[in-house]
């Protein structure tokens, strides 16, 4: 099934909607809804700004400029209200030429230009005109109707955002395209598809943002993994990289707040509340870090790093029985743990358990020494000196 059916189908229903006025309303920007209403100070705001290009560009029928320009900033108005920061802003420059054909980018990609149009009559009469240069500098069409008849005097506008069209669909005669509001797409799509535009770029910037973090570049990682926010929100690998990454850079606070939307969007990502669990631990906070390795490892039972966080934190916390239970089964997951087994070696070293803690730090030598970590390895070596005295 072509990707565009299930559109189709869902622009069939909003038709049928649209005749009996029941739209899906919204008033939280950057969420989706078919109904936008612009009003008060908004409007006055942008009914100034038409008449100031009136004034500026003195054109030979003004009240037919001023309404023109109106009803282009109202349909922009509306994409921006509910795409919030994932495009750039409503263009309010004062100057010849207006927009070069491109009302909006993508905000992380210039590239990806969108083209909105904005007209007012009955819905199953009008049509949308879209121009060969637009089609070819956009990679989408987005429509608005308008259902008031716009003036200089009117209060409140209600804009209903009718579709969208990629371009690349769209089939242009004599330099232009006329589209109805049969042939666009629903508009619940439309940022699921601009996201689907920027897929191979969230690809590239996660790839570049760990290539950083291998680098010990943090600051750069978290540029990258913020450009894949731009592009998807929800984003929870980004979420949890940069949170990662943030406490590299000793942002603790700042570390938290990401790890906190990790789970936010996905509440079984057993990833970010380990690293919310050591941002906390680092914070004081070792009871909540407790709960969250807690939680890490009731999703998953073989995250041997939660188990060996938790036992360092029970450690601190003077349970140095529970720590020990922890790093053994942090070593029955990965046999080849080697910060396990010298963590248990000083908690077995502080119960009086000399031999326990000599084969422990005997173990995480080895491990040390295969591994080529040289300074581990002496470290290790020295431990099991001091308890053979």
């Amino acid at each position: 099934m072509d990707w565009t059916t299930p559109l189709k189908a869902q622009q069939t229903d909003f038709i049928q909607r649209l005749k009996s006025s029941d739209f899906l309303h919204c008033d939280k920007q950057g969420q989706h809804s078919e109904l936008t209403v612009i009003s008060g100070e908004r409007l006055k705001q942008l009914r100034d700004f038409c008449w100031e290009m009136v004034k500026k560009y003195k054109p030979h029928d003004p009240k037919n400029y001023f309404i023109n320009k109106m009803k282009g900033k109202l349909g922009e108005e509306v994409v921006k209200t509910r795409l919030g920061n994932f495009v750039t802003e409503v263009d309010y420059e004062k100057r010849v030429g207006g927009d070069g054909k491109v009302d909006f980018t993508l905000t992380s990609d210039p590239e990806v230009g969108i083209q909105v149009k904005a007209r007012n009559g009955k819905f199953d009469e009008i049509k949308w005109i879209i121009s060969q240069e637009e089609i070819e500098k956009n990679a989408v069409l987005v429509c608005i109707l308008i259902q008031e008849e716009v003036s200089e005097a009117e209060t409140k506008y209600n804009l209903i955002l009718a579709g969208f069209l990629p371009t690349d669909i769209i089939t242009s005669a004599d330099g232009k395209a006329l589209v109805g509001i049969d042939e666009l797409l629903y508009s619940g799509g439309l940022r699921c598809y601009l996201e689907s535009l920027a897929s191979s770029e969230v690809d590239e910037y996660m790839r570049l943002g760990d290539e950083c973090v291998k680098k010990e570049d943090y600051r750069g990682a978290v540029s990258y993994y913020s450009q894949v926010l731009q592009l998807q929100p929800n984003n929870v690998d980004a979420y949890n990289q940069r949170g990662r990454t943030m406490y590299y850079l000793g942002d603790k606070d700042g570390a938290i707040k990401d790890f906190n939307q990790a789970i936010r969007i996905d509440p079984n990502f057993a990833n970010a509340y380990n690293g919310r669990g050591v941002s906390r631990s680092d914070l004081g906070d070792k009871d909540g870090a407790i709960e969250d390795y807690t939680q890490a490892i009731k999703i998953d039972p073989q995250y041997a790093d939660a188990y060996n966080n938790r036992g360092f934190d029970r450690y601190e916390l003077g349970d140095k029985q529970g720590a020990i239970e922890d790093y053994t089964q942090a070593i029955k997951i990965d046999p080849q743990y080697a910060d396990a087994y010298w963590k248990r070696g000083v908690a077995c070293s502080d119960l009086r358990a000399k031999r326990r803690a000599i084969r422990d730090f005997q173990k995480a030598a080895d491990i040390y020494k295969r591994e080529g970590q040289e300074k581990d390895y002496q470290d290790a070596m020295e431990e099991i000196r001091k308890l053979s005295q």
